[in-house]
């Protein structure tokens, strides 16, 4: 058996009525003549099966049946109109939910003040957050789980995906406080050879795995890694204690440990790319406007 469809213009009639008992008063009120109206209101009584009003001269009141429909009546039409409210917000990039990959690093750099300056603007937008390394981000963005990503290394090439550059990184050496190279203001790669590494494991971020070892073969070796580890926290505790070096993003010199002590390196000219990265088809407007605010931001 078909539903009937909800009659909501002749909801919207009948409330009006019901408020103004004066069919002239409601007609000017809803900006329609006054037959059309009649005829509004005849075609919702005949869906009830019942009068909604008694018609006397110079008077309209509601019958019993009018009376019951109009409370139901009046929470339609709010709840319509609600609902085309948040719709709007929605369209507009107002609100809604985003969900964001990041990797870890990026919290001590750029991901603070991008989030500050997006809630600014869009205060009613609900944020997820997800901490993750740029091979999870590129599954994720792929099957949908997160929105956008912002990644280290993005891959030449990725069907489906689009990415822009925000930040060009330098990259430090990583060393022990009591490593004799601290007593150098720079390091070259090239000192660093013959030392245990500490490195991410390149599953979770081939992109930067590949530029670091690479980095390591223009300056004439191949790390040998000691240690795996997933998170640049880790990677600064673990050298803390003695493990090996590393290289990394010039941000990580924001982890305080009292054992950890950070170098520039040469070639000084060494950066790591941070990219965001998103569906090039999601036409989410919530997309869009992230993607104006990190253009403002950076």
């Amino acid at each position: 058996m078909d539903r009937p469809e909800l009659p909501l213009p002749q909801l919207h009639a009948f409330a009006v009525l019901a408020e103004e008992l004066h069919f002239g008063h409601a007609a000017a009120r809803l900006g329609i003549a006054q037959p059309p109206l009649s005829q509004q209101i005849r075609r919702l009584e005949e869906r009830v099966g019942h009068p909604l009003f008694r018609r006397e001269p110079g008077r309209v009141t509601l019958t019993p049946a009018g009376r019951e429909l109009l409370p139901a009546a009046r929470r339609a039409l709010a709840d319509l109109a609600a609902g085309l409210s948040a719709a709007r917000a929605v369209g507009e990039g107002r609100a809604g939910w985003l969900r964001i990959g990041f990797a870890a690093s990026l919290a001590l750099t750029i991901l603070p003040g991008l989030l500050r300056a997006f809630r600014d603007g869009a205060p009613g937008v609900q944020l997820d957050i997800r901490e993750m390394t740029t091979a999870p981000q590129l599954v994720a963005l792929h099957d949908g789980a997160i929105d956008v990503g912002l990644l280290r290394e993005p891959p030449a090439d990725e069907p489906g995906l689009a990415f822009r550059t925000v930040l060009d990184e330098p990259f430090v050496a990583v060393l022990p406080s009591h490593h004799p190279l601290t007593a150098r203001r720079t390091v070259p790669v090239a000192e660093l050879a013959g030392s245990p590494f500490v490195l991410l494991p390149r599953a979770v971020g081939p992109g930067l795995h590949d530029r670091i070892t690479g980095l390591c073969a223009e300056a004439g070796f191949m790390p040998e890694v000691a240690q795996h580890a997933v998170e640049w926290g880790t990677v600064c505790g673990l050298v803390g204690a003695g493990l090996g070096v590393s290289l990394a993003p010039a941000g990580i010199r924001r982890i305080r440990l009292k054992t950890v002590a950070f170098r520039p390196i040469e070639p000084g000219d060494a950066r790591t790319r941070v990219a965001v990265a998103w569906r090039g088809s999601d036409q989410n407007p919530l997309v869009a406007r992230l993607l104006t605010t990190i253009a403002g931001e950076t």
